[in-house]
C-alpha cells in the first residue's frame, strides 16, 4: 500500500507507515470477528448429510442471553433453523379434514423440503388419492404440487413444487443408524392445520413395527412421546442438531389424538429409496427371499425362507424344528445349529437387518450376490440370484 502526500521527509514516512499498519490491523480484526459470527449449519458438514444437490439450511444468529436454560436454547435454535423448511400439504380429494393414520385420502398433512429443486418428503397416505395437491410455504404462499414418486410399503412419497430457490429452505438429512432410547427429539408439523408447530420429547423405543396401508409391515420404526396429532403426518422428526432422523407417520390412540405414543419412519430407510423415487417414481426392490431372520452379534440366523424364493433355490438353510420324545410325550424345539448364519453380502459384513437391507436393495432384481454364511461352524459363499420384492 502507498500513501501519497504533499510533503516529504522522515516524519511523513513514519506517519504513513503507522497509518498503513493500523488500517491492516483493523481489517484483520474485522475479518476475524466476521468469521466468529458465522456458525456451521446443524450437523456440521452439509455435504455429509445430503444425498444430492441440497442447499445449506438457514442458521439463525446466536441467541441473546435472556435466561434460557440449555434445553430451551436447543428447542429455540432448532425451530429457528428448520421451521421455514416445513410445509403444509393440502390433498384436494375430500374425506377427513386431517389426513392421519385413520384416513387414507383427503385433508391436510405435513412435509419438508429436501433440496433446492423443490422436492418435498412426506407420507404416502398424505397424498394418496389426490385429485390435486397444494403446498403452503412458511411465507403463506400456496403452490400447486406434483407427486414425483411413492412407496406405499414405507408410507413415503416425494412431491415437487416449482418455485424460485430463494423461497426454499431445505432441511439437513441426518443418520438414524445409531439412535438411542432416551435421546431428545423434536417434531415439526401442522397438527390440526396449525402450521409449523414444534413439540418435543424423547425416543421411547426403537425397532417397532407398524402396518402400512398396503398391508406390508414397516420395520425399524422409531417410537416417540413427542406430541403427534392428525396433521403432523409427513413432518420431520429432528435430533438436537436440527437434522432429520425420521418422518412422523402415525399415532397410537383410541381417540385419534396424541396419547404419548407416536411413530416415525427412520430417515436411513428413506435415504435408501430416495434416488429411485425421484428418478423412476417408484421402488423396484431386489429380494433375497427371507421371511424372518434373528440378529446376533455374529450375524443373522435364518429363521424362515420364502418357499421357492431366491434363498431357497440357492440352498440356504433355515432353522429346523427338532421333535424330542420322552416316553409318551414329545417336545418340539428349534435347533439353532441347523440354521445358516448370514455374516456378509458381497464381502461386506452384515450384523443387523438394516445392514442386510442396505446391501440387498443396493442391487437390482436378477443380479447375483455372494452370500457368506456360517454352516456347521464353517464359512462358505453361496451365489444367490435376487428376485423382485414388493
Amino acid at each position: 500500500m502507498m500513501i501519497q502526500g504533499a510533503r516529504t521527509g522522515g516524519t511523513m514516512k513514519t506517519l504513513a507507515a503507522h497509518l498503513a499498519t493500523a488500517i491492516i490491523t483493523v481489517s484483520l480484526v474485522l475479518m476475524w470477528m466476521g468469521d466468529r459470527g458465522r456458525e456451521a449449519p446443524p450437523g456440521g458438514n452439509v455435504g455429509d448429510l445430503r444425498t444430492t444437490d441440497y442447499a445449506m439450511p438457514s442458521v439463525p444468529p446466536p441467541l441473546p442471553d435472556t435466561g434460557q436454560d440449555p434445553d430451551e436454547q436447543i428447542n429455540i435454535r432448532v425451530y429457528q433453523a428448520d421451521n421455514r423448511g416445513v410445509v403444509n400439504i393440502t390433498n384436494v380429494s375430500g374425506g377427513s379434514p386431517y389426513n392421519d393414520e385413520e384416513s387414507s385420502t383427503g385433508g391436510t398433512g405435513s412435509g419438508f423440503l429436501i433440496d433446492s429443486a423443490g422436492h418435498i418428503l412426506t407420507n404416502y397416505h398424505v397424498v394418496s388419492g389426490a385429485e390435486s395437491l397444494e403446498v403452503t410455504l412458511f411465507d403463506g404462499s400456496t403452490h400447486p404440487a406434483k407427486v414425483i414418486g411413492v412407496d406405499p410399503s414405507n408410507d413415503v412419497a416425494v412431491v415437487r413444487i416449482a418455485v424460485p430457490k430463494d423461497k426454499l429452505a431445505p432441511l439437513a438429512l441426518g443418520d438414524s443408524a445409531h439412535l438411542l432410547v432416551g435421546q431428545k427429539v423434536l417434531a415439526l408439523g401442522n397438527p390440526f392445520g396449525l402450521q409449523r408447530t414444534l413439540t418435543t420429547g424423547i425416543i421411547s423405543s426403537l425397532d417397532r413395527s407398524i402396518r402400512a396401508k398396503n398391508g406390508r409391515t414397516i420395520k425399524g420404526i422409531v417410537q416417540t412421546d413427542a406430541a403427534i396429532n392428525p396433521g403432523n403426518s409427513g413432518g420431520p422428526l429432528l435430533n438436537s442438531r436440527g437434522e432429520v432422523i425420521g418422518i412422523t407417520t402415525a399415532i397410537l390412540s383410541p381417540v385419534g389424538q396424541s396419547a404419548g405414543i407416536g411413530f416415525a419412519v427412520p430417515i436411513n430407510t428413506i435415504k435408501r429409496i430416495l434416488k429411485p423415487l425421484i428418478e423412476r417414481g417408484r421402488v423396484v426392490r431386489a429380494d433375497l427371499g427371507l421371511k424372518q431372520v434373528y440378529p446376533t452379534d455374529q450375524g443373522l440366523y435364518i429363521v424362515d425362507l420364502v418357499e421357492g424364493g431366491p434363498a431357497d433355490r440357492a440352498g440356504l438353510k433355515p432353522l429346523e424344528i427338532v421333535i424330542e420324545r420322552f416316553g409318551r410325550y414329545t417336545r418340539r424345539r428349534p435347533d439353532p445349529d441347523s440354521a445358516d448364519r448370514i455374516v456378509a453380502i458381497d464381502g461386506k459384513p452384515v450384523r443387523t437387518v438394516e445392514d442386510l437391507l442396505n446391501e440387498i436393495e443396493a442391487h437390482s432384481p436378477g443380479e447375483v450376490v455372494k452370500v457368506r454364511v456360517v454352516r456347521e461352524g464353517k464359512a462358505r459363499d453361496v451365489d444367490v440370484t435376487l428376485g423382485q420384492g414388493g
